[in-house]
């Protein structure tokens, strides 16, 4: 399955995200394929972190020009990383990925956003559209605080996305462990952030576990 980790949005953890999921695949014992579609490359950045400290599994990036490759869906899993800086890139990555995979972050601006993605998709006219699933990323971990769920509740309500109810909130093992070149289940296997993520990650690939 080839997945597109991307949003209108700068900030939201797309880099986080996808390669989080890059190292449960590849632990996983799939074939993963790491495609870096972004200007900003931090995906390659953290993957060259992780590289110098020997971490395993090793997982390598490959470049834009790797969509063009026949043999990509070739892969057990193709993860695709892409910003806002090159739409071009973003839409080349859309015509070649199976779904869409949206994190959004608890804000009306953020939601706006995913709903302008959503539009983006659609009047794009391909002749299979890309299945889209949205979730809620950096989300509040204080149960008083009511807009995380409020931003869940807007996702659910949006047509032409897929609500996963699995979240991820605000916490500072996510930096830590992506400056560090782990996932957060590598670096704190007991963790709440752990514990999150494993949830989602079951949640988008229920075939692996």
């Amino acid at each position: 399955m080839i997945s597109i980790v991307g949003s209108l949005k700068g900030g939201s953890g797309k880099s986080t995200v996808t390669f989080n999921l890059a190292v449960w695949l590849a632990m996983a014992k799939q074939r993963v394929r790491l495609i870096d579609a972004d200007p900003q490359a931090t995906l390659g950045d953290v993957l060259e972190v992780r590289q110098e400290e020997g971490f395993e599994p090793v997982l390598t990036v490959e470049p834009l020009s790797a969509l063009d490759d026949p043999a990509l869906g070739e892969a057990d899993e193709v993860l695709i990383d892409v910003g806002t800086a090159d739409m071009a890139a973003m839409r080349r990555a859309l015509t070649v990925c199976d779904r869409v995979l949206v994190p959004v972050q608890p804000s009306q601006a953020d939601i706006w956003s995913a709903q302008r993605y959503i539009r983006l998709i659609a009047e794009a006219g391909f002749s299979t559209s890309p299945e889209i699933l949205g979730f809620i990323n950096r989300g509040d971990t204080h149960h008083a605080v009511r807009e995380t769920a409020e931003a869940a509740a807007a996702l659910v309500a949006l047509p032409g996305i897929d609500f996963i109810r699995q979240r991820l909130s605000q916490r500072t093992l996510f930096r830590r462990s992506f400056s560090e070149g782990l996932a957060v289940f590598e670096l704190e296997p007991r963790g709440k952030g752990a514990h999150e993520f494993l949830a989602l990650a079951a949640a988008l690939y229920p075939h692996l576990v």
